[in-house]
């Protein structure tokens, strides 16, 4: 872990990320590559120092209500937040100024904040997206092996159904001869539908590998399945989007089912529903943090 002071924390789409690089060592993480310059080592986590004054200062400054994004680069509840609270502080000042809230996470510990989340949800909006890509948990543990595991995080969902947050699910990436089989798929889709998820992220059933993530993810693969890597190599080459070879069969499977349960599955129509903040019949009186 380093500090830094940067410029600027939001993007023009209102997005922030308080770190930069990550600790959960996701085996598929398309955060490491090359494509983002990253001049530091990926789980030498960068902690923007001076990012909580600067989100004061843009959202002071902001004369519309709008959602705050976090978690696209770096997931927010990393162990490290547990202590630095660089999260629950921003949390703080997006409730302050009336503003909505956003994360995708694969976290059990945003469940600490889930005060502050009921919170702007009343006032405005929160939507809390958790990624879930494999049920079984041995498998899940060595492609996603510093997290929670699916199922644990199915109950983390759980918990803010009961609170009435919004939630999506990213069915993403899926990983060819590893999670692309139907009972996976399946029983995600079915839990998703038991939590009564707005919508289900899913850019078909695959992944992307490019520099950087491509070599550490062909690392992970040697280790813990052998020969897969000759296969992956032959198939795909160097291609950025690997498609899985049930790719069919799986998204319309997925198509119909979410269509049956009034499930948004564009992701046009989700991310438009996710920056999207509601109009609010009364005033409120933003107080500074």
């Amino acid at each position: 872990m380093h500090y830094v002071n940067v410029k600027s924390i939001l993007s023009p789409k209102n997005g922030m990320n308080l770190y930069r690089g990550c600790t959960h060592g996701c085996i598929y993480c398309d955060s490491r590559s090359n494509f983002y310059n990253m001049n530091h080592e990926f789980n030498d986590v960068e902690v923007k120092k001076n990012s909580l004054e600067l989100l004061k200062k843009a959202l002071r400054n902001k004369k519309e209500k709008c959602m705050i994004g976090t978690g696209s680069m770096t997931d927010p509840y990393m162990p490290l937040e547990s202590e630095l609270k660089y999260v629950r502080q921003s949390l703080k000042i997006i409730n302050n100024y009336g503003h909505g809230f956003t994360c995708i996470t694969k976290s059990d510990l945003i469940l600490r904040d889930i005060d502050l989340l009921s919170k702007i949800n009343q006032d405005a909006k929160t939507v809390v997206q958790m990624t879930l890509t494999c049920i079984d948990d041995d498998i899940s543990k060595i492609i996603e092996p510093n997290v929670i595991n699916t199922n644990k995080r199915i109950k983390v969902l759980e918990k803010f159904q009961e609170k009435n947050i919004p939630t999506v699910v990213w069915l993403c990436p899926v990983l060819p001869y590893i999670t692309d089989n139907k009972e996976n798929i399946e029983s995600i889709i079915e839990a998703c539908i038991a939590l009564d998820v707005k919508g289900i992220i899913c850019f078909g059933m695959g992944m992307t590998l490019r520099d950087g993530n491509r070599e550490y993810f062909y690392k992970k693969l040697d280790e813990h399945f052998p020969n897969l890597k000759k296969k992956y190599i032959k198939e795909y080459g160097n291609k950025y989007n690997i498609a899985s070879p049930n790719n069919k069969e799986l998204m319309s499977y997925f198509m119909n089912k979410t269509r049956k349960n009034d499930i948004m599955n564009k992701p046009s129509d989700i991310f438009n529903y996710l920056s999207t903040i509601p109009k609010k019949d009364k005033t409120r009186q933003s107080t500074l943090f």
